[in-house]
């Protein structure tokens, strides 16, 4: 049965795969993703066929179509497909085709978990794919902490945001490569973030 399966694979550690997605990767005839993510499932007997960010839209299209053609396709999304993930590019793409959604674990949620927040009650954005949105100023004021995955350094994000009026000395946190073994979390001002050193793994956090 002809099929796209999204995949969510969580924030990166195959300890945080839920057994639905390794099922279904496991059923699976093509298995489509990063090569980080194609390396969660190495014992898979899948043809696998690896996408970057540079051949992104060719692969959705080429999942799509794989699929259409009787094949049952995993496409591997980073997190939860439907946050910040694959979700919205397929749903512009992918005409009559059955799709179904396999959630996984966000960075968000294993940032809110480690930072013990409730994350009902944080304000929650992505900046992934855009630049800086228009939301994000106002949600700093309403009273909630706002969890952030930025599109770019956390040094640029800070900077925007101090520049924009934010207070230096709010407090704040950020939790890089969550889920690995060189996890890091700072808790500091934003202004001492400024001094710290991050790769793009991050989650901030402004409370």
């Amino acid at each position: 049965m002809s099929k796209l399966y999204l995949v969510g694979i969580g924030p990166g550690s195959g300890k945080y795969l839920t057994k639905e997605a390794v099922d279904v990767v496991n059923s699976s005839e093509i298995v489509i993703g990063s090569k980080r993510a194609l390396n969660l499932f190495p014992d898979m007997g899948a043809e696998k066929i690896e996408l970057n960010a540079q051949n992104m839209g060719e692969m959705l299209k080429l999942a799509v179509s794989k699929a259409a053609e009787g094949n049952m396709v995993a496409l591997l999304s980073t997190g939860d497909p439907g946050f910040s993930g694959l979700l919205k590019s397929i749903q512009k793409i992918k005409g009559n085709l059955s799709v179904e959604v396999v959630p996984g674990i966000s960075s968000i949620q294993l940032c809110a978990a480690e930072l013990q927040i409730p994350w009902d009650e944080a304000n929650i954005i992505t900046m992934h794919g855009k630049g800086f949105s228009s939301r994000l100023l106002p949600l700093l004021s309403n009273g909630r902490p706002t969890i952030i995955l930025p599109n770019t350094t956390i040094k640029e994000t800070v900077n925007y945001l101090i520049e924009k009026g934010i207070d230096p000395k709010r407090a704040s946190a950020v939790c890089e490569n969550l889920s690995y073994e060189n996890e890091k979390v700072v808790k500091t001002s934003l202004e001492e973030l400024l001094g710290e050193k991050f790769g793009y793994m991050c989650v901030l956090v402004v409370y």
